[in-house]
């Protein structure tokens, strides 16, 4: 984005209102540019930030859906690394108002835009919402996880490094084949180290075989 641009400047002073807690300044801030806005790219973004600070789930969902609208009119490569996180925003505004068939569908539309991400820490938070986001409207979750349970007990006493390990390719997996082979592989790197206790290291075993099978 342009920092020259009055509305992204706008936008900017809001950002750092709401990290100093001025939360009735940042939508103050936020509102002006949206009145500001002279173009469906300039409401994108200013609609982007107000729709975290709307009272109500519904007013929520429908500043996310103003975003939304206005990217796709914008319809360029401006906007193109914006998808994720906008459909990400709506899949949390569906849920929020018990919604998840509909949250899952913006769901899955994040994780096909993620590629469109600058790669950075901004695209693994991404990634990890709407890694968060699929598992809370799995229809179909997975009954007694083993690799959760290792994971509850590798935090329960604070093993850093197998948890520096695992837990990114566990809470950032979107459900692909490719992110599976990447838990999997974190999985028997961890097996093969045999540090850890005699019980956890047979949670691994039963982990790599259920997932091997």
């Amino acid at each position: 984005m342009d920092p020259g641009n009055p509305v992204v400047q706008l936008c900017a002073q809001g950002m750092t209102a709401e990290a100093e807690g001025r939360e009735a300044d940042a939508r103050e801030l936020f509102l002006r540019a949206w009145e500001a806005a002279a173009d469906d790219y300039e409401a994108c973004v200013a609609a982007h930030y107000l729709a975290r600070h709307q009272p109500t789930p519904e007013e929520t969902l429908r500043w996310n859906q103003e975003c939304l609208t206005r990217a796709d009119r914008v319809g360029d490569d401006r906007v193109r690394g914006f998808y994720a996180s906008l459909h990400g925003n709506m899949g949390r505004a569906q849920l929020a108002l018990g919604r998840p068939g509909a949250a899952r569908t913006h769901f899955r539309a994040a994780a096909g835009h993620l590629d469109d991400v600058p790669p950075g820490p901004y695209r693994e938070w991404v990634r990890l919402c709407v890694a968060r986001g699929l598992r809370a409207t799995d229809d179909a979750p997975t009954a007694d996880d083993p690799v959760h349970a290792l994971l509850t007990r590798l935090c329960a006493r604070a093993d850093l490094e197998a948890l520096s390990l695992l837990l990114p390719a566990y809470m950032g997996s979107l459900g692909a084949p490719e992110d599976e082979e990447r838990l999997t592989a974190a999985l028997r790197m961890l097996h093969a180290e045999k540090r850890l206790p005699a019980p956890e290291q047979s949670a691994l075993s039963a982990a790599i075989a259920l997932r091997s099978a």
